[in-house]
């Protein structure tokens, strides 16, 4: 048999063919999982429940399907043992020869790569973030649709997924008749180049919101040049078109720290003319209805959005994001052939996305339409320690600018404490990296739909499970290939003898659990499972090192204990980058 790089998912398979040779019918399930170290690596649960189910011995059955799994082609009892115990239970573990294998197979993140493409097979997926608002700084809020979109795109595009980014951004609605009433009214010049910019126009826009409120004339003359701007008027869609490229340059700069890489920029404008198709559709397959001068969808099967209506277009005939989201659905199917479609938000907009999809699965049923898997990704609040939702003292949301400044700040102070003779440039580089990569990090480890308290302390701490600490058990490991010679993209699987010892045999399975930790994460798209696994890793390592010596004479188990240092950092490299973090080879 080949080596197989996700062997809980082979020995299920393997199992259901050799029931299925036994004479077991349809209703069999191998229910593979961890097994108890004690047992071995893996165990097939399934032949309890399905004894039960036929009235059988399950000993006599569990035994009966042991013969057949020893008589299976795919089966090869050098790399993987098997055994039964209690009423039925199948249990396999991986031999030493199967560990030391796999590690020699898998020695890199391109072939790591080319593995767990498997689990998507380039299906076309589409994914939807950071999208901000134009015309508004970002701040801490938008940190989590950020880095948790970022890391799910980058895991599903290492896994195999044809992946589109598209940060569908808010770009059009009522705040631009305010903004361009301001900006008429004080004579300003916008200026994509001027990093001000955009923080000049909040808060025009926020001294034009204060004004609509105070006066009606006001209030009259911002509607106008919004009704100006929706029928087209040169000049304000002039003004609308600067005002974005003030906020996209603004974003652009964002992104580059962030190290985000966005694919397309389809804002809600893209969508204007596509709305009419969404009513017209929605209206002749019976889904939408007039509802107090409003067009709605209510969905009668279901407990709650039965009497809670999904408003398509409102009275006054204007779209809103229903109606741009469907549409955006529709075109995201038709021109960019999207096969899964992953929404990154925040969580009190759950409702919407639940009206979104089950509107659309109607929808798309009666109208022939073929509808890709939709999945909502949605992310609780960042907490202060007080508990509620962090802001500034004068309680505006912080700026993500600061945030993203401070967090280097405070690195960098860190940097120099520990290495008061390191080269300026190079602080530099260290304390921009660790610091990003601790507020990117200490967001990702929380699990995404829970709320976390922000702590400058634990973010940047050396120990726990944060950033500073993996990227430090990294650049450890690049020391130990530095002070022995060697390099990591050696050869030692050729000179390796099998692993031997207890911490050994700890770090090789450790190494061997990252697919099914890749499937764990793509299942639910909860990038803390990878989190959690790579400080696991980093524990597992630190404890095979601890205890065994890496440079001895047996020049084999010198190979051995040197591949396995290799092998954890290209995983812990592998599995930082596909967080958005890009490990340092020195701290």
């Amino acid at each position: 048999m080949d080596i197989w790089f996700h062997p809980a998912k082979e020995l299920d398979t393997l199992v259901k063919k050799a029931a299925a040779a036994a004479g077991f019918d349809e209703s069999f399930e191998a229910q593979m999982r961890p097994a108890d170290p004690r047992f071995g690596d893996f165990q097939s649960n399934g032949v309890l429940p399905y004894a039960k189910a036929q009235k059988a011995n399950p000993r006599a059955l569990g035994e009966k399907l042991l013969e057949a799994i020893k008589a299976s082609p795919d089966f090869d009892q050098s790399l993987i043992e098997i055994s039964i115990a209690g009423p039925g239970f199948v249990n396999f573990t991986l031999t030493k020869k199967f560990l030391n294998a796999w590690l020699a197979k898998y020695k890199g993140q391109s072939e790591l790569a080319e593995a767990a493409s498997g689990f998507y097979h380039g299906k076309k997926v589409v994914i939807d973030y950071p999208s901000p608002n134009t015309a508004k700084q970002m701040h801490v809020g938008h940190l989590r649709p950020m880095v948790i979109g970022e890391a799910v795109k980058r895991l599903l595009k290492f896994c195999g997924a044809d992946i589109l980014a598209d940060n569908h951004i808010g770009d059009w609605g009522t705040n631009f008749g305010i903004l361009i009433y301001g900006i008429k009214q004080n004579g300003y010049k916008l200026d994509a180049e001027n990093e001000n910019s955009l923080e000049e126009l909040e808060q025009m826009y926020k001294k034009g919101s204060a004004l609509v409120k105070e006066s009606e004339d006001a209030a009259n003359a911002a509607r106008e040049e919004l009704v100006k701007l929706q029928n087209g008027d040169p000049e304000n869609v002039e003004l609308w078109n600067e005002i974005n490229k003030v906020s996209t340059a603004a974003f652009d700069r964002m992104y580059k720290r962030m190290n985000l890489t966005i694919d397309l920029t389809y804002g809600e404008s893209f969508y204007r003319d596509k709305v009419e198709r969404i009513y017209k559709e929605l209206s002749e397959t019976g889904l939408a209805e007039e509802s107090e001068g409003a067009l709605v969808v209510f969905l009668r099967d279901h407990d709650r959005f039965k009497t809670q209506p999904f408003i398509i277009r409102k009275r006054d005939g204007a779209s809103n994001y229903a109606s741009t989201d469907l549409a955006t659905l529709l075109y995201r199917v038709e021109v960019l052939h999207a096969q899964e479609v992953v929404y990154v938000t925040d969580g009190r907009q759950q409702d919407h996305f639940q009206q979104l999809f089950l509107t659309a699965e109607k929808w798309f049923k009666a109208k022939g339409y073929k509808l890709p898997e939709l999945r909502h990704v949605w992310f609780g609040t960042i907490l202060g320690e007080d508990g509620k939702a962090i802001k500034t003292k004068s309680g505006e949301p912080i700026r993500l600018k600061a945030l993203l400044d401070e967090a280097v700040a405070r690195a960098k102070k860190i940097v120099l404490e520990k290495n008061p003779d390191i080269d300026g440039a190079e602080a530099d580089k260290i304390a921009n990296t660790v610091g990003v990569a601790a507020l990117r990090y200490a967001d990702l480890v929380q699990n995404r739909t829970g709320d976390y308290v922000f702590s400058w302390d634990k973010l940047l701490a050396f120990d726990g499970n944060t950033a500073p600490y993996l990227l430090y058990a990294v650049a450890r490991i690049h020391s130990i290939f530095r002070k022995t010679g060697f390099s990591p993209n050696d050869d030692f699987a050729s000179k390796a003898g099998e692993v031997e010892t207890e911490q050994e045999v700890a770090l090789a399975r450790k190494l061997l659990a990252l697919p099914a930790v890749f499937e764990l994460t793509l299942n639910e798209l909860r990038p803390h499972y990878l989190c959690i696994y790579l400080y696991e890793l980093a524990g597992a390592f630190s404890t095979f090192y601890n205890a065994d010596k890496v440079m001895v004479d047996d020049e084999a188990v010198k190979a051995r204990r040197l591949m396995l240092c290799s092998r954890t950092l290209r995983i812990l490299e592998t599995g930082l980058r596909l967080l958005g973090i890009e490990p340092l080879e020195k701290m």
